[in-house]
């Protein structure tokens, strides 16, 4: 088939990249005339492990080509799909202009019948409103579906090529066939709705996962006041067939561009037909709280934070990626530049984003793990990177002044932390000291 997509962001572009790679024509357009330049050179604008390779292997053979003219690309396509950004408003609403401001331009440059699919994360109604939208602008026949996007950061590839499931969301039946063989490549577990409900399950699914991330970080802070370990508890829940291990680790909560935003949106969705969400609204309360217990437990163990040196490991949302959206590292860096400490951070891909977003005068930009932790009053692990999972814990202390690590993500187990020299403190867990004495690098 002939496909546009709309769109070269984390679903834009590697949903085009893996349809291509599937066999398909796929033009991927997007206004960003520098994105664009980058793309048509190999380049990927994000980090996505394996993605540049597959950018290139699709052009070299002629399945992928990228574009700016989107009225080009919607008259050579057969079925169009908009992946453009939904941010967050202000008041927690989805902001959807560039979809509406897509919708009305596939009306204008359409020259024959099109599919027009709905991939970005949409309140429900929306794709009434895009074929509204189009209808002003064209007297062509076409039909509208909802295929809403799954993927995670850092597998997108993998979870676009080999999905759970695939949600599709129309309202004209007879484009059930192409829909299903559109997709059917990269899964037989398609399930057909209709479009409001496709919709729905989008955020009910990530405001379920939202949910038990919350709850497990509830669990955690019980957890720490009765001496048990959530890492125990958290795999015992998870052998219950019923709940399920995924998502069930504790730590200083999630960030990125779609729990964030999708449950503040669903709660705004609800509040909008006069239904209070309480226990979305506690989700978030929870998710936002617990970015604090770093500079919590910092001001516990330390004399004090104003002059104290230290580090930060990881300053993307999650490991293998370069997304800061929503990172909990904002929070936790600003609070401690607030209170005079001189921080030390480093991020393996993220650190030049972050630092596009927040750069300061008492921030050292770090060129290795190692190099950060130098001399410093402690450590604060905010993303779980391989490279920090993997790193010598005994050398880390031995780097330091103060042997102190902080791990917001529970990245250790206790075998690994005994008889480091580290003083560790995690979340939900039962910390591990070790003797203070100043210790001379090596």
């Amino acid at each position: 088939m002939k496909l546009t997509v709309i769109g070269t962001g984390y679903v834009g572009l590697v949903s085009g990249v893996c349809f291509a790679q599937m066999g398909h024509q796929v033009v991927c357009v997007d206004k960003d005339e520098r994105k664009i330049a980058k793309l048509n050179n190999g380049q990927s604008p994000i980090y996505e492990p394996g993605i540049e390779a597959l950018i290139t292997q699709n052009m070299e053979v002629g399945r992928l080509r990228f574009s700016t003219h989107l009225a080009t690309a919607v008259r050579f396509s057969d079925i169009i799909m908009i992946a453009v950004g939904t941010p967050s408003l202000p008041n927690g609403e989805a902001d959807l202009s560039q979809v509406y401001e897509s919708a009305a331009e596939i009306g204008e440059a359409m020259d024959r019948y099109k599919i027009i699919v709905t991939k970005s994360t949409v309140p429900v109604g929306t794709n009434e409103r895009i074929k509204s939208i189009i209808s002003n602008h064209t007297d062509l026949a076409f039909d509208i579906a909802s295929v809403p996007e799954f993927l995670r950061e850092g597998t997108a590839i993998e979870d676009t090529l080999h999905p759970d499931r695939i949600i599709i969301g129309m309202e004209n039946k007879m484009i059930r066939h192409a829909m299903i063989k559109l997709h059917h490549s990269f899964t037989e577990n398609i399930h057909v709705t209709d479009i409001r409900s496709a919709e729905m399950i989008k955020y009910a699914s990530n405001a379920f996962l939202a949910t038990k991330i919350s709850f497990i970080n509830e669990i955690a802070n019980i957890c720490e006041k009765v001496g048990a370990d959530v890492g125990e508890v958290a795999m015992g829940m998870g052998l219950d067939k019923r709940i399920g291990a995924s998502f069930l680790q504790a730590g200083i909560g999630y960030g990125g561009s779609c729990f964030p935003k999708d449950t503040k949106a669903l709660i705004q969705i609800a509040g909008n037909f006069n239904y209070d969400f309480k226990l979305l609204h506690s989700v978030v309360e929870v998710n936002t709280s617990q970015r604090n217990k770093i500079v919590a437990r910092l001001q516990e163990t330390l004399p004090q934070l104003n002059g104290a040196h230290i580090a930060i490991w990881g300053l993307a949302f999650k490991p293998d990626t370069d997304d800061i959206r929503d990172s909990p590292a904002f929070d936790i860096v600003e609070a401690l530049l607030r209170q005079g400490a001189k921080l030390r951070l480093y991020d393996p891909v993220a650190a030049d984003n972050f630092r596009a977003k927040l750069d300061h005068p008492g921030i050292h930009w770090s060129q290795n793990a190692m190099e950060a932790v130098y001399g410093c009053d402690a450590v604060c692990l905010l993303t779980d990177w391989k490279e920090f999972k993997e790193i010598d814990l005994q050398r880390v202390s031995a780097y330091m002044k103060r042997p102190l690590m902080i791990d917001g993500r529970n990245a250790y187990p206790r075998s690994r932390v005994e008889g480091s020299g580290l003083e560790y403190h995690s979340i939900g867990r039962p910390h591990i000291r070790s003797a203070m004495s100043k210790r001379s690098a090596i």
